[in-house]
């Protein structure tokens, strides 16, 4: 039978009376489960107050100021609170608010006095001690006295003003979330921080242990007065040994409580926070779920066992749990901050946006909620509202690493270089030994193209934490780019000989292993002209392909041979010293490479200025023109003397790399397929065809970062026929790719129209799925997001854009894919794709050497050597639809954009056009032209800007040769990388 609410309170009073302030806290829980009371509140702080469970104190106090914010007893509770956590300003306000609210209204003068006594003493900064009182209430005259309160004081010999500053250093993994498609998608950033740890003796009080949060939360009970004192102590004696780091001992306390009484809630929940503390999870696990067995009301217990299925990866047990609590406690910001940190690990950022802002609206101090909600707010491409959530982080701890970082990361992924750095800056101001900041600024550094900057800033991160695999993998990269191949020949070794914790580590360690035999191969070329640089001819097509789907060697191993040591390639391990000499020649073209590369820069969030790539393109677009203008040259004279120059061949060239890194074991002398003349040669050499001009770019895309898998995906592997494919996000799951999200729009756009005009489309096993019905196609249209597409096809599905040929009319060639695939319940992967079948290759082969000879031929005839821009109308069309089916083929592995743009800079320069603009801010040319269905289109969106910024100029048939300037694969790398110098 059910107890009466008198009885209760006859309880509560002799529970209070024998001191038994948990299980007082019990029947006030069951009192307030009932009716919000606020004097019921007070008195549960108030003995919340007697075992120094201060957060609980701030907490009810907090719930029964908003019911009554002229309740001087909570203000007097929740300031001694705060006094007792350290907290000596915050609570100086609280009681200042407090009195001023009392002297307007009638209030109770005893409290009245006590509360200006108190401010008083805190002004003065002198020891605070006051007389608690419960006014009011059923309790308050017979059993809360003063000399009450001194027997309790010293049964509670828990040290709470040091319980959350001594706290150990056990900190939670931050996970940056970078869903960047590009170059370095190696590492998650991991970083352990001691900002968000609180240990305490109070059901509130935060231990955090790795990304889990332990809430310890007393409720001891007993049948008599004298077990119930003992066991309070003991429970407080374990959570004190806990909060020391002394959690063996903690254990040992909770051993023998459970020996005594095996289901005790409070003793499993102390323990199972001891265990997480160790980082034995499935214990800590164990113990929670025993303690709501035996009482599944205890609302921190779900909240704990959550924390740590979280810790353990298990999202949705996780978030399952966290939300359970959530019943017992629905305003509880620390729940709340805690399941939007799960969920935005679990990739749910709406669902963490929602938990995060509901959070710091109830807590608006909670930093690290801020910078979650950041960092949630920032996957979802809300950029504007994230900062604004980073910059509140750090606003409210000037010495918030953390928040600091997720900064830092949140401007890297918009490319704002300039404000990352400074946040990096006022990190290290803050620790300058924290490793983690090297890190991140040799990361920046890094993708700017800066290797020797990042190499000094990794170099002292490992300095710091000496097997950091990130730092390690990221240095040798940076060695291997610059030329110093002993250097970056070590570090991968130290990647490779490291122990593991991680899928993302093992990913790194991977690809060390292709790096260093890259390394190797490109050192065992560096003092060789650099034609003879031939990734694609002469590493085995196994080890490319599973180069560039980052795959476990152990198979390349068998199959493959490896490069020779270094020793036996280069003596010293790095280029000679007249691969840096610096020519009045070199420097003469450097600085025209500079200038021309600028140009390739993509204006829109997410791209870095890189000035290596700059260099790159600059001396890939004049080596291009000087070698198409010689072609052109020579097609002018073949013309002039009535020869014709357009009958292809196919000849074969054997690969010169002669047992080089990756070569094949079956095949060494494999022959590669280029295209040729077979006509009379001239003196000048062998005429180029479109792929030796693009072949061009792609060799010194190669050469300018190593890290980046580069190749002709036909040179991928004997299974080409299987075809692969590139894969470009514009939505991952709930997350708004950085750089391709703002195709978004005009994609969904493009995919319902040929859903439309084609009523079907495709399944992911390729199937036709017919859309005939006239109220489907209807929905379609109506559509806006992947979410609504999907649910009217009912699976995930595709469709293909539409490329309008030129080599035979009328045929609509297969452009790019667009992609609806739902990734579980929490988003969809919206992308396009682009496949590379053998017909698909020929298809575009046959394109591409249309547009070349087309391209010839305008220029060789009457606009040769002409400087009237109306002359050059059909040579500038024909570079652009060149440029059009280039796009549209996306031949490389990685690459395809820049390629692009450097040989139209290049094919402009030869034809005597320069570009003086730079691209428009928010244009994307490749996307331009994978969303044209015919090159007049794609033509029409680059022509307003491009056209008008061409300058007829001459001046680059005065820079130096660049084949006999930079002659050798040695003194290119050190030209690429000596501005960095």
């Amino acid at each position: 039978m059910a107890p009466t609410a008198a009885g209760e309170r006859e309880e509560l009073v002799r529970l209070c009376s024998s001191k038994n302030w948990s299980k007082a806290i019990r029947v006030l829980d069951s009192l307030l489960a009932r009716s919000s009371s606020i004097q019921d509140l007070c008195n549960r702080a108030f003995c919340y107050s007697r075992l120094e469970l201060h957060k609980h104190v701030i907490k009810d106090c907090d719930k029964a100021l908003q019911l009554d914010p002229g309740r001087i007893q909570a203000y007097i509770l929740k300031g001694n609170a705060l006094s007792a956590l350290g907290r000596k300003e915050e609570a100086l306000l609280v009681w200042q608010q407090g009195y001023e609210n009392a002297v307007q209204q009638s209030a109770d003068l005893k409290q009245l006095l006590e509360l200006e006594e108190l401010l008083s003493n805190a002004k003065q900064s002198q020891p605070v001690t006051c007389e608690e009182q419960v006014a009011d209430s059923p309790i308050a005259d017979s059993s809360i006295t003063k000399e009450n309160q001194s027997v309790v004081s010293e049964e509670h010999v828990i040290d709470s003003s040091a319980a959350v500053e001594s706290s150990p250093g056990l900190g939670s993994e931050h996970i940056i979330d970078s869903s960047k498609v590009d170059t370095h998608e190696d590492s998650e950033i991991l970083r352990k921080s001691d900002d968000d740890i609180e240990i305490s003796s109070g059901p509130n009080e935060i231990i955090q242990v790795g990304p889990i949060t332990i809430l310890p939360k007393i409720l001891a009970s007993s049948k008599t007065k004298s077990k119930s004192i003992s066991l309070d102590f003991r429970l407080s004696r374990g959570i004190a040994q806990v909060n020391e780091g002394k959690y063996d001992a903690a254990i040992s306390i909770f051993n023998q409580i459970l020996r005594e009484t095996p289901t005790s809630p409070e003793a499993l929940i102390g323990r199972g926070t001891a265990y997480a503390f160790q980082r034995e999870l499935e214990l800590a696990i164990a113990d929670f779920t025993k303690a709501i067995k035996s009482n599944p009301s205890a609302g921190e217990a779900w909240k704990r066992r959550g924390q740590a299925r979280a810790a353990l990866g298990e999202s949705v047990q996780a978030i399952e749990d966290l939300t359970k609590a959530l019943e017992f406690e629905p305003n509880s910001s620390d729940i709340l901050h805690e399941r939007g940190i799960v969920c935005f690990k679990f990739k749910d950022y709406n669902s963490a946006v929602e938990d995060l802002s509901k959070c710091v609206f109830r807590e608006r101090t909670n930093k690290s909620a801020y910078t979650y909600l950041g960092l949630a707010l920032s996957a979802i491409g809300d950029y504007s509202q994230a900062e604004q959530a980073h910059l509140k982080s750090i606003k409210l701890d000037q010495n918030f690493l953390d928040g600091w970082i997720h900064l830092t990361q949140f401007y890297q992924d918009l490319a704002n270089v300039e404000k990352a750095l400074e946040c990096l800056q006022k990190v290290l101001l803050v620790d300058a030994r924290f490793a983690k900041a090297y890190h991140l600024r040799g990361l920046l550094y890094h993708g700017m193209g800066q290797h020797r900057s990042a190499i000094k800033d990794l170099t002292m991160g490992l300095s710091i934490e000496s097997s950091n695999l990130e730092c390690l993998y990221l240095r040798a990269s940076c060695y291997h780019a610059i030329g110093e191949y002993g250097d970056a020949i070590k570090d991968y070794d130290s990647v490779l000989n490291l122990e593991l914790d991680s899928m993302d580590k093992f990913v790194l360690q991977c690809l060390a292993f292709y790096q260093k035999e890259m390394a190797l191969y490109t050192a065992s070329k560096v003092s060789s002209e650099f034609c003879w640089f031939d990734i694609d001819r002469d590493v085995d097509p196994i080890f490319k392909e599973y180069w560039c789907k980052r795959l476990h060697p152990k198979y390349v191993c068998e199959r493959v041979f490896r490069q020779p040591p270094l020793k036996e390639s280069l003596k010293k391990g790095r280029l000679k010293k007249q691969d840096h000499a610096v020519t009045k020649q070199k420097a003469s073209l450097l600085r025209a490479a500079d200038l021309i590369g600028q140009k390739i820069q993509y204006n829109c969030p997410g791209f870095l200025p890189n000035k290596r790539q700059y260099r790159m393109a600059g001396l890939a677009a004049i080596e291009i023109a000087q070698k198409v203008s010689r072609t052109w040259r020579s097609l002018r004279n073949m013309n002039k003397n009535g020869k014709k120059g357009w009958r292809r061949e196919r000849i074969s060239t054997p690969s010169q790399n002669r047992g080089g890194s990756g070569c094949s074991t079956s095949s060494p002398s494999e022959t590669s397929t280029s295209y040729g003349f077979n006509d009379e040669r001239p003196p000048s050499g062998r005429y180029m065809f479109w792929h030796d001009i693009y072949a061009i770019a792609v060799k010194w895309r190669q050469i300018s970062e190593p890290c980046d898998p580069v190749v002709w995906v036909n040179k991928l592997s004997e299974e080409f026929n299987s075809g692969f494919g590139s894969h470009t996000p514009m939505l991952l799951g709930q997350a708004k790719v950085v750089r391709y999200y703002p195709n978004y729009q005009r994609t969904m756009d493009i995919a319902k129209s040929i859903m439309a005009e084609n009523k079907s489309v495709f399944n992911s096993e390729d199937k036709v799925i017919d859309l005939s019905e006239d109220e489907k196609l209807r929905k379609i249209m109506q559509a806006s997001s992947c979410y609504d597409l999907h649910s009217i096809i009912g699976e995930n599905f595709w469709v293909a854009t539409t490329c309008e040929s030129t080599a035979c009319e009328g045929k609509q060639l297969e452009g790019t894919r667009i992609t609806v695939q739902q990734m579980d319940k929490r988003g969809f992967d919206f992308a396009i794709r682009t496949p590379c079948t053998p017909s698909r290759w020929e298809e575009f082969d046959a394109e591409m050497a249309i547009a070349w000879e087309t391209l010839c031929n305008f220029h060789c005839g009457e606009a040769f050597g002409s400087n009237d821009m109306d002359m050059l109308e059909n040579t500038k069309d024909a570079i652009l639809r060149m440029s059009y089916y280039w796009y549209n083929f996306m031949p490389l592995s990685r690459g395809t954009a820049v390629v692009g743009y450097t040989v139209l800079l290049g094919l402009f320069l030869a034809a005597n056009m320069e570009v003086t603009t730079n691209i428009p801010d928010g244009v994307q040319v490749d996307w331009e032209a994978i969303l044209s269905s015919t090159p007049d289109a794609f033509m029409n969106s680059i022509k307003p800007w491009l056209y008008p910024s061409l300058r007829f100029t001459t001046a680059w048939k005065d820079y130096p040769d660049v084949t006999l300037t930079l002659s050798t694969t040695g003194s290119i790398v050190a030209a690429l990388s000596s501005y960095d110098s």
